[in-house]
C-alpha cells in the first residue's frame, strides 16, 4: 500500500478534517491525518500522512517552525480574531506605517499568546469554539510562542501585510488582535496563507483540485513524497551494516560511533539505503535507543522487492 507526505495547498473554506477525508475518500486509505491545522479562512501548506509509517512521523512534522503570510483589516474587531466572526467593535485608523513597525518590535522573539475562544484548544475536555458558539467565555492560560521574524510587506490603511517564521501552535490571529490592541484601534485577519512548513514549500505544493484529478486517473500516489525525505531537514543519517540494524530493529541498543552527540536523533538506514528507523542517542551510556521504529520483520532484502525481472 503506498505511504508518504502529499504537500497539499489547502484551498480558503475547507478545515484541515475536510482535507483528510478528501484523501481517505479518494485513496482507499484510512491511516490519514495531517501535520498543523489550518483555519477554514487559511490557504496553503497544509502537510498530509498517508499511511501507517507516515501517521507516525506527524509529530515531527507538526515540531517544525512554520511560515505565514496574513492581511491585517485595522480598525476592526470580531469575535473570532478573523474575517469569520461577527464584528464586535469599530475604531478609526490614525497610524502611520512607522508607529506598526515600533508596535511589532514587541511581537518579535519569545511572546506570550493568550488562546483565541474560536479555537480547538480544550478546556475541562470541551474545545473551546465549542463553548465559544454557546456564548461562553472562560479565562485561557497564556502560552509561550517563539517569533523569528517578523515583518511589514506592505501597508495601505487600513490593511497590512506581515510576513513571519514562527514556532508551532503560534495563533497568527491571536497576534494580529494584540497588535491591534497595542496600535488602540484594533485588527484582525482578512487573509492568511501557510508559505512553509518546516522544509515543505506552498511553491511546491499541489493543489487540492490537482490531487482530486491524479486519484480519479489512479495516479495519486504520484504525489507522495517519501517519508524519510519529510525528515530530512530535521534529522541527519546514519548507516549501519546488515547485524547492527538487524539489532535496532527489534528494539536493542545499539553502539555505533556516526553522529554520536547527546541527544541526537538521527535517521537509520540499513543495507541498500533503506529506510529503518528514529533512534536518539544516550551519551550516559554511549549507545543508539531506537525511538521509532518502521521495519519490524527487518531481513536485509526489502520484503516489497521481487527481484529482476
Amino acid at each position: 500500500m503506498p505511504e508518504g507526505i502529499l504537500n497539499l495547498d489547502k484551498p480558503r473554506g475547507r478545515t484541515s478534517h475536510d482535507v483528510v477525508e478528501t484523501v481517505r475518500e479518494l485513496t482507499g486509505i484510512r491511516r490519514v491525518g495531517h501535520a498543523g491545522t489550518l483555519d477554514p479562512l487559511a490557504t496553503g501548506v497544509l502537510l498530509v500522512c498517508v499511511g501507517r509509517t507516515a501517521t507516525r512521523i506527524a509529530e515531527f512534522l507538526m515540531a517544525a517552525p512554520k511560515i505565514y503570510r496574513t492581511d491585517a483589516r485595522l480598525g476592526i474587531e470580531t469575535d473570532t480574531f478573523d474575517a469569520e466572526g461577527k464584528v464586535v467593535a469599530r475604531s478609526p485608523v490614525d497610524v502611520s506605517r512607522g508607529e506598526i513597525e515600533v508596535a511589532l518590535n514587541h511581537f518579535r522573539g519569545a511572546i506570550e499568546q493568550v488562546p483565541p475562544m474560536y479555537s480547538a484548544v480544550k478546556q475541562n475536555g470541551e474545545p473551546l469554539y465549542r463553548l465559544a458558539r454557546r456564548g461562553v467565555q472562560v479565562a485561557r492560560a497564556p502560552r509561550p510562542a517563539r517569533i523569528y521574524w517578523l515583518e511589514l510587506v506592505a501597508w495601505s490603511s487600513p490593511t497590512c501585510t506581515l510576513e513571519m517564521k514562527c514556532s508551532p501552535g503560534t495563533y497568527v490571529r491571536a497576534l494580529v488582535h494584540d497588535l491591534g490592541q497595542s496600535l488602540g484601534c484594533g485588527a484582525y485577519v482578512t487573509r492568511l496563507t501557510r508559505l512553509a512548513s518546516g522544509s515543505f514549500r506552498r511553491k511546491d505544493a499541489v493543489a487540492l483540485g490537482q490531487f482530486v484529478r491524479k486519484a480519479e486517473q489512479g495516479r495519486w500516489s504520484d504525489l507522495l513524497l517519501p517519508i524519510d525525505q519529510a525528515l530530512a531537514d530535521r534529522f541527519r543519517a546514519i548507516h549501519l551494516s546488515d547485524e547492527t540494524a538487524r539489532k535496532l530493529c527489534s528494539g536493542q541498543r545499539i553502539i555505533h560511533r556516526q553522529g554520536a552527540e547527546d541527544g541526537a536523533m538521527v535517521r537509520v538506514y540499513g543495507p541498500g539505503n533503506r529506510f529503518l528507523a528514529l533512534a536518539s542517542y544516550e551519551a550516559d551510556d554511549g549507545v543508539w535507543r531506537p525511538r521509532k521504529v518502521f521495519v519490524s520483520q527487518y531481513s536485509e532484502r526489502d520484503p516489497h522487492d521481487d527481484g529482476p525481472g
